[in-house]
């Protein structure tokens, strides 16, 4: 297939990206610096002017390691029968911390008062699968058994996260229904990562172009996976496009630009959603690129964060 053959960017958003300084392709030589390179603001900038209050905490993962997990609740917290969000942070597997996307969990919990956590899970490929999805459950477990202390109705949880986090926070719900685990109320996943197999029609039509190509993919899926990539070995915690029984799930939420990798293995997982009886909210924004609405200011933005906003008030009854 001719790379050439793609649906076209956003012309707002297109312009956006021609100024965005070039980076080398993900590499082990690359990665280092990559991950100096932050894509969001430090939460110092996010938190400033807000009355809302963090606490770290040490968390016990699967393997015995610690981990840190982030609460933040209003400075005027008090209720006990709000709703909680359990955030997961992007970066391919490989990049990123806990306060990626932090902007949103401000928001929700300045504006409905609900309680967020969100979680420090360690990256490969020094930490390779099932250590990073493990840490993500690990997380949500101790926050949910924390529910008391923490002051929110778990009956009212939601499990969200961009790109790789939504690729986790999709592994972390299908691992919630099969341990018998936590109640989820909803999934909100923005523009996941599900799919190890670069076998879609999307991916090879992003292979050199981009803000996460083809390349790129590859490279997050191989220091998550390693041999086992593209391989039947591969678990449905860790790749959920791979799982063939998406029944008993909470509602979701997906949203996906026409223009990046990972289009079609979202539409294919929200197909999966309805065909097993389950709801699921698709939108596939026309000439979005991956994260547009995290860099871009356009239009196109101002509509993808409005729609996940209604979706998210309607189902967690803020």
């Amino acid at each position: 297939m001719s790379t050439l053959t793609r649906p076209p960017y956003d012309p707002e958003l297109k312009a956006a990206l021609d100024l965005m300084p070039t980076r080398p392709p993900l590499s082990n030589d690359s990665l280092p610096t990559a991950r100096t390179n932050r894509f969001t603001p430090p939460i110092e900038k996010v938190l400033d002017g807000h009355e809302v209050v963090v606490v770290d905490h040490t968390v016990t993962s699967f393997d015995g390691r610690e981990i840190i997990v982030s609460t933040m609740q209003r400075a005027d917290h008090e209720r006990t029968d709000g709703p909680a969000v359990f955030s997961i942070h992007g970066g391919g597997m490989i990049l990123g911390d806990r306060w990626v996307g932090a902007e949103a969990l401000v928001k929700w919990v300045e504006t409905y008062d609900a309680v967020a956590a969100t979680v420090e899970y360690r990256l490969a490929p020094e930490h390779p699968d099932p250590t990073p999805i493990e840490d993500c459950y690990a997380a949500l477990v101790w926050f949910v058994e924390h529910s008391d202390e923490l002051r929110f109705d778990t009956r009212h949880l939601m499990v969200a996260g961009g790109s790789a986090g939504g690729g986790l926070a999709a592994g972390t719900v299908l691992l919630a229904r099969d341990r018998r685990g936590p109640q989820i109320a909803a999934q909100l996943l923005m523009y996941p990562m599900l799919d190890d197999s670069d076998t879609s029609v999307s991916s090879q039509q992003y292979e050199n172009i981009g803000i996460w190509n083809r390349n790129d993919n590859r490279f997050g899926w191989a220091s998550l996976l390693g041999d086992r990539v593209g391989t039947a070995e591969v678990s449905i915690y860790a790749a959920p496009a791979r799982a063939t029984d998406l029944s008993g799930l909470p509602p979701a939420y997906l949203d996906v630009g026409s223009a990046e990798v990972f289009r079609d293995e979202v539409v294919a997982y929200a197909t999966k959603i309805w065909h097993d009886g389950g709801e699921a909210e698709l939108h596939v924004w026309n000439g979005g690129f991956h994260g547009y609405e995290m860099i871009a200011t356009s239009a196109l933005s101002i509509v993808t964060r409005a729609a996940r906003e209604a979706w998210v008030r309607r189902h967690l009854g803020f």
